[in-house]
Parts: structure tokens; C-alpha cells; sequence
């Protein structure tokens, strides 16, 4: 019964769904939030929304965490110069956060802190507050991030800032 609400999830979850929920102007923001979060750390940070995960995927059965690690990779994420990058990956089909940190943030930042700014963003995305919840997720990243690694004068901006979608 789990699996079915999951495959109807990810194939009844539309760009439709995705526009509604991540318009224009929610995105602005968030690229908007990434870029003056990055004047306040040297840590980089990657957004990425997925729709939908496609059918080979649910039928390997991939979990959004698994889905974060494969993209974290494939973007290059792992690949700042000071090992400190985080990838905030949402799937919209199931409403499911995951943050993936560089292995920089080891023995600095626990899994609980990232699994914290999760669930805020989790708790607004539940009710359809999609802009605040990423918003509000930028911003804790920030933070935590800027505990760890402060502005540096050198600072090169290594990530877009804008969030990618899938």
C-alpha cells in the first residue's frame, strides 16, 4: 500500500504542481536568499527541486536520500575548494527534504542540525508554504554553515546560486 501511494505521488505530481508550488518569484527569492546567505559564510549552497522521481527510479526503489547523493555528485557539490558544500534537495511528489553536506562540516555540524532544518522546512511545506519553508532552510544552512566557515576576502562564488529544477 506504501509503494502505491508512492508511485501515485511521483506520477500524478505535474510541472504544474511545481509552478504552483515553486513560481517564479518563490525561485527569485531563493537565489536571492543563497547569494546574500553566501556573503555571510565561504561555504557554497545548491538548491535543487525535483518533481517527480521517473518510473525505473520507484521501481529500483530510490529514496530521496539516495536521489540527494547522486545529485550532490553529479553537480559537483562535493567539489569546493574548501570541502564545504551542501546540496538542500527537495521532491516535491513526496514533500521530502534532504540535505547533503561536504565532508568539511564533519564532526562541526551533527545530522541532527541538518535534520532540524529539514523538518522546519518539511513543517511549512506541509502546508503548502513552499517559498517560506526553502526560504527559512536557506537561512538555517546559513547559519550553521557561518558557525564553521567565515567570509573570506578571496571568497569566489563556486555554485549557482539559482535553483535548478528536475
Amino acid at each position: 500500500m506504501i509503494v502505491m501511494k508512492r508511485y501515485l505521488r511521483n506520477f500524478f505530481t505535474t510541472r504544474f504542481a511545481l509552478k504552483h508550488a515553486f513560481p517564479q518569484l518563490a525561485l527569485d527569492a531563493i537565489e536571492a536568499a543563497i547569494a546574500h546567505g553566501e556573503t555571510t559564510h565561504s561555504g557554497e549552497i545548491r538548491f535543487v527541486i525535483e518533481t517527480a522521481l521517473d518510473l525505473p527510479a520507484l521501481v529500483r526503489g530510490v529514496r530521496p536520500r539516495d536521489r540527494a547523493l547522486e545529485l550532490f555528485a553529479g553537480l559537483g557539490v562535493w567539489d569546493t575548494a574548501m570541502n564545504n558544500g551542501v546540496l538542500i534537495y527537495v521532491l516535491l511528489a513526496e514533500r521530502m527534504i534532504e540535505i547533503v553536506a561536504d565532508r568539511g562540516y564533519d564532526n562541526l555540524v551533527s545530522a541532527d542540525e541538518w535534520q532540524a532544518v529539514c523538518e522546519t522546512m518539511r513543517s511549512d511545506f506541509k502546508h503548502d508554504r513552499f517559498r517560506n519553508g526553502a526560504l527559512a532552510g536557506v537561512a538555517s544552512v546559513s547559519t550553521l554553515i557561518g558557525r564553521h566557515f567565515p567570509p573570506a576576502a578571496n571568497d569566489v562564488n563556486e555554485l549557482a546560486n539559482r535553483p535548478t529544477i528536475l
